[in-house]
């Protein structure tokens, strides 16, 4: 029996566990999969050891230390400096970043997107900036503070706090923060919120399975909105991917594990 689970804080809303689990049940694949409330980032290789599981995944806030926890990366995970993914082999800890190829694939949907404003940025934001770039959009940071995005500016992204923004005319505007996850919070003041929405063509949640005040506000201004279950579940079949050792690929493990979006 293979043993695996989510990390994060907050944990306890992840839909992860019944995502890995369909899809171990459905491809005869002797692996369980569960949660765990990780509080200190800094002690997730210690955790990951001490509970003797095969593999993780890193949900917030915790996808940069994910990085600093391994002894083998990717070669996007390690450009990106960020982690949401990780298997054991043989005492090693090999990390991957799933997120962005599964965010790309969500947002297939939106046509004609070029500029591209982030809100937040965390891990999240950091490797999904990254593979957006690499694929032609222009993306622009916005968050609340200057330390986090020191690296953004430094890998040439144009990059705003709260207090020094110049709004322009965006075509998708993303949450890439927990800001709405277990509150009524936005993830930036609704000042610059009203004037930014009513331009775009589309505003994303990374958040899933709730409407955020963040997407009510879009629906306010009758803009499409998309919530975090799609690239929820790419992500996971990539990760699912790893798990198994690549013993199956993505069309056998789509239709298992979609079956806990319904």
């Amino acid at each position: 029996m293979k043993y695996f689970a989510i990390f994060g804080n907050p944990v306890s809303h992840s839909k992860s566990p019944l995502m890995h689990n369909l899809v171990f049940r459905g491809l005869n694949f002797k692996g369980c999969y569960g949660r765990y409330l990780l509080k200190d980032g800094k002690k997730l290789r210690e955790k990951f050891l001490e509970l003797g599981l095969d593999g993780i995944n890193i949900t917030v806030p915790h996808k940069e230390e994910a990085y600093l926890a391994c002894d083998h990366l990717d070669p996007f995970a390690k450009r990106v400096g960020a982690v949401n993914t990780i298997v054991n082999r043989d005492g090693k800890l090999y990390g991957y970043n799933t997120d962005a190829l599964g965010f790309l694939k969500a947002i297939d949907e939106f046509q004609d997107i070029k500029k591209v404003l982030f809100l937040g940025a965390g891990g999240t934001a950091r490797s999904t900036s990254s593979i957006l770039r690499d694929e032609g959009y222009i993306v622009t940071i916005l968050n609340r503070s200057e330390a986090r995005l020191k690296s953004f500016k430094d890998d040439g992204f144009e990059t705003y706090t709260f207090n020094d923004f110049i709004p322009e005319k965006y075509d998708l505007v993303i949450n890439m923060t927990s800001a709405g996850l277990e509150d009524d919070s936005l993830p930036a003041p609704k000042g610059i919120l009203d004037r930014v929405i009513p331009s775009v063509k589309a505003c994303v949640d990374v958040i899933y399975g709730k409407e955020t005040p963040f997407l009510k506000l879009a629906k306010f201004y009758s803009k499409p909105t998309k919530d975090g279950s799609d690239m929820l579940l790419y992500q996971g079949i990539i990760a699912s991917e790893y798990f198994m050792n690549n013993l199956y690929n993505f069309e056998d493990i789509e239709p298992k594990m979609k079956r806990a979006f319904n």
